[in-house]
């Protein structure tokens, strides 16, 4: 059976609901998600596939990366076709995730970064390796068809009909710039469901060769670190992945490509690992403190606007900060508990952020920056809601430990 006839499957459909249901996705997705399964939205897009019927075209849009000015080109399907398109992916990583080597920790089922993370600081004497890592420039969009459909091909050698439908979908010439079909290339198509299976497929052999000489290496989509016993052996390896993706019509990017010597450390995927230290990467830091001065500041400006008090205004940026550091997000790794807390063996930036934002709390209930903000209490601030990131972490990991130690376990 074709992975496309599972399609047209409610008990597919339920697998994947459950599986939705089991992160800490928005409500909002899954109550969607659940809709779109009682109207059987799938079943007119199934027929359609099924006929062979043209796909709607994606439609490009272009958006500003997250904590930066740079912009980037996404494709977006229509939502039914959307939400059939997330379906075949969840079905494609599972059964197709034995082509991948051990290494590759991005989209797939038992693999997250934390994994990535936990295996490599287990790495016998990785404390004294040196290391390379390098961010590849525009990876999605910039994959060559011609070198990649081959690739695919063999990959569904199993499955033909799927194959040929992916084929159609990626050699589709036009795309939507609001209601205008234009022309261009657009490689794995960043931002659509299937480019997660894509970007792991594309750069399979080159995690393998890694894997198979016993190289401490790791890649998540588009980002790749590695470690060598020497300065020149770290080298050597650079040299080798950049000529694997210049064979692969790929290119590196240059303000993230770095070397690094033992008493560096090395940060990956947003955390900071020096010696047996593992805390949050400075620049993630940064940027959380960036998105809480520029909230801070948007909500001074509606609470002067609309003469509401300081309170109100500081309790609505701790349920901002609330939701997306300890609660839920789109996607449940995006939470900063779950991508953090079990993983990091210090709070020293915990620490920081909590500092801050408390002081953004604090502004936003005086008005003003100078000492007298300090007249807004911390037993004030928990009244409204707010949360230590510290004790959080703590009581997180107090949690699992009582867990582990509870009679049975």
């Amino acid at each position: 059976m074709s992975i496309l006839e599972q399609l047209s499957q409610p008990e597919s459909w339920e697998r994947f609901y459950t599986y939705k249901s089991g992160l800490t996705c928005q409500g909002f997705f899954l109550k969607a998600l659940r809709r779109f399964i009682d109207r059987k939205g799938w079943a007119p897009v199934c027929d359609a596939v099924a006929k062979g019927s043209p796909f709607p075209l994606p439609r490009r849009a272009v958006i500003s990366k997250t904590g930066s000015q740079k912009k980037r080109t996404v494709y977006i399907y229509p939502h039914d076709e959307n939400m059939v398109l997330k379906l075949l992916t969840y079905l494609l990583l599972r059964h197709y995730d034995g082509l991948f080597a051990p290494n590759l920790f991005s989209f797939r089922p038992g693999y997250s970064a934390k994994d990535a993370i936990r295996r490599l600081t287990r790495t016998p004497g990785i404390t004294g390796m040196y290391g390379y890592k390098v961010d590849i420039s525009n990876y999605f969009n910039s994959v060559p068809l011609m070198q990649f459909m081959p690739e695919l091909e063999a990959a569904l050698a199993d499955d033909r009909a799927l194959f040929c439908f992916l084929r159609g979908l990626l050699e589709e010439p036009e795309v939507l710039d609001g209601d205008r079909p234009l022309r261009e290339e657009k490689g794995i198509m960043a931002g659509t469901p299937l480019s997660s299976f894509y970007a792991n497929l594309y750069l399979r052999e080159l995690d393998l060769r890694f894997h198979q000489r016993g190289i401490p290496y790791a890649r998540y989509s588009d980002d790749i670190i590695l470690f060598a016993a020497s300065r020149a052996e770290a080298e050597a390896c650079a040299a080798e992945v950049r000529a694997y993706l210049g064979a692969r019509g790929l290119a590196v990017n240059p303000a993230k490509e770095c070397f690094f010597a033992p008493e560096d450390g090395w940060t990956f995927l947003g955390f900071s690992c020096r010696g047996d230290r593992i805390d949050i990467a400075p620049i993630s830091v940064r940027k959380l403190k960036q998105k809480m001065r520029r909230k801070a500041r948007a909500l001074l400006r509606w609470r002067k606007r609309k003469q509401i008090s300081g309170e109100k205004a500081a309790a609505a940026f701790i349920r901002i900060f609330n939701r997306k550091l300890l609660e839920q997000s789109e996607d449940s790794d995006l939470t900063w508990s779950r991508w953090f807390f079990s993983v990091i063996n210090t709070t020293d930036s915990l620490h920081e952020i909590d500092v801050y934002a408390q002081d953004c709390i604090r502004f936003l209930m005086t008005g003003t920056r100078t000492k007298a903000r300090y007249s807004a209490r911390y037993a004030d601030m928990k009244r409204l809601g707010y949360r230590s990131l510290v004790h959080a972490y703590y009581a997180k990991r107090d949690g699992e430990h009582e867990e582990k130690t509870e009679p049975g376990n």
